[in-house]
């Protein structure tokens, strides 16, 4: 058995949006967890991995104190709270090493339906409630927009109503909150999704390795997640428009069949939907024998 400091440890939100997608994705990367019983700790049965499971406003700050080597977390969290480090005089001593393709959401400025938005201008001196106060602070400085921050947390989109404030600035991901609230989505911020980060402290040969096989085997995962393995039957003289059919494959293989004449097998990962349509383009300009095979596992 490993000893802890020779043990890769993850900080990951222990309930919430991003939960059950972190714990998918280091599934299907080959990890075994077993969760301890007070459910704060995963430990990686065959790979030296352990997990933390703390709440998101957390993980930035425990992989830059090096308390975790690697964290899960959205992007609006890494920057509210890289600003918030910077503010106090203190530097974030971690980088974003990878862009996890879910938990897609936007921060964004909101306004009661009545109210008349002409752009940034309507913000000035106007209340913003809103839980990322270091980012919105640096967002209205940019823009040279003056205006009354007010922190508020849990559920920021009932503020106007409680008369505490004229704007909102939340998360939104598709604006049924914010239409339930009398609200509407005016200025869009940032985009964010889940990242994930790696402390600045230098690590062990060892750990390195391990850290960029999972990442490896991340971008495995998120490959395949969206790709398709086509294989069918067509005369060689298509491959051409064959080829431009395809959709997002690279190279094609092509196997000559046995005593097929000028017939081959065509095989490619197709990185795009494959869809009916294209199944029927691609019989029309000669292809036969099609079958589309979901895609498990890639590397490349």
């Amino acid at each position: 058995m490993s000893s802890s400091a020779q043990r890769i440890k993850i900080a990951v939100q222990k309930s919430g949006r991003l939960t059950d997608h972190s714990f998918d994705l280091l599934e299907r990367c080959g990890l075994k967890l077993r969760k301890s019983k007070d459910h704060l700790f995963c430990y990686g049965e065959n790979m030296p991995i352990d997990l933390l499971l703390v709440r998101d406003d957390d993980i930035p700050g425990l992989v830059s104190d090096d308390v975790c080597d690697l964290g899960i977390v959205g992007l609006n969290v890494v920057e509210e709270k890289r600003l918030a480090r910077l503010a106090e005089g203190h530097e974030t001593l971690f980088d974003k090493v990878y862009d996890l393709d879910f938990g897609h959401c936007r921060l964004s400025l909101a306004a009661p339906d009545d109210c008349e938005y002409r752009g940034l201008e309507s913000l000035k001196d106007a209340r913003i409630a809103t839980s990322y106060v270091n980012f919105l602070r640096d967002y209205l400085t940019k823009n040279g927009i003056s205006a009354d921050i007010e922190y508020f947390s849990g559920a920021v989109e009932i503020a106007p109503k409680l008369g505490k404030a004229d704007f909102i600035c939340d998360l939104v991901s598709t604006g049924g909150t914010l239409a339930a609230n009398g609200l509407r989505e005016v200025e869009v911020l940032m985009h964010s999704e889940a990242v994930i980060v790696q402390t600045r402290a230098p690590l062990s040969d060892d750990k390195q390795d391990l850290v960029d096989r999972m990442l490896q085997r991340l971008d495995g995962v998120l490959q395949a997640r969206g790709s398709k393995y086509v294989m069918l039957h067509a005369p060689r003289s298509a491959l051409g428009e064959i080829h431009a059919l395809l959709p997002g494959s690279e190279a094609p293989t092509v196997v000559p069949l046995d005593g097929a004449g000028d017939k081959v097998a065509v095989h490619a990962v197709c990185r795009e939907n494959v869809f009916w349509e294209t199944l029927e383009n691609l019989k029309a300009a000669g292809a036969s024998s099609l079958l589309v095979l979901p895609v498990e596992k890639m590397l490349a």
